[in-house]
C-alpha cells in the first residue's frame, strides 16, 4: 500500500512536463504556532478550477491550541495548516479530493 508521501510524489510527477514544475510547487513549511504549513500549487493541473470544500478543526486565532487545522483553496493554491500532529492528515485531505475522479 503506498504512503502518503508515495501518493504526493506520484500527484506530482504526474503533472511534470519539463516546465510547469520550474514556477509551481509543492512547499511544506514549519510555521511558529508551531504546525506545518502545505502549499500546493494547482496552476495548470486538473485542479485549478475543481470546487473544495474548506476543512477546518479547532480555534483558529493568532495563537491555536491543538488541535487545529485548516484547509482551503485560494489563488489556485491548497493551504493545509494544521498543528505539528496533521503534517499526514493535511497531506491526505489534499490527496482525497486530487485522486476523486
Amino acid at each position: 500500500m503506498a504512503t502518503v508521501l508515495d501518493r504526493l510524489g506520484k500527484w506530482f510527477l504526474l503533472h511534470c512536463d519539463c516546465e510547469r514544475e520550474h514556477d509551481y510547487g509543492i512547499s511544506i513549511q514549519s510555521c511558529d504556532n508551531p504546525g506545518w504549513w502545505v502549499k500546493i500549487d494547482l496552476r495548470q493541473t486538473e485542479l485549478c478550477h475543481r470546487e473544495f470544500v474548506p476543512v477546518r478543526r479547532g480555534e483558529l486565532n493568532n495563537d491555536p491550541q491543538p488541535p487545529w487545522l485548516h484547509c482551503y483553496v485560494e489563488d489556485d493554491v491548497f493551504n493545509g495548516a494544521g498543528d505539528p500532529g496533521t503534517l499526514e492528515e493535511i497531506l491526505t485531505i489534499f490527496l482525497k479530493w486530487a485522486e476523486d475522479d
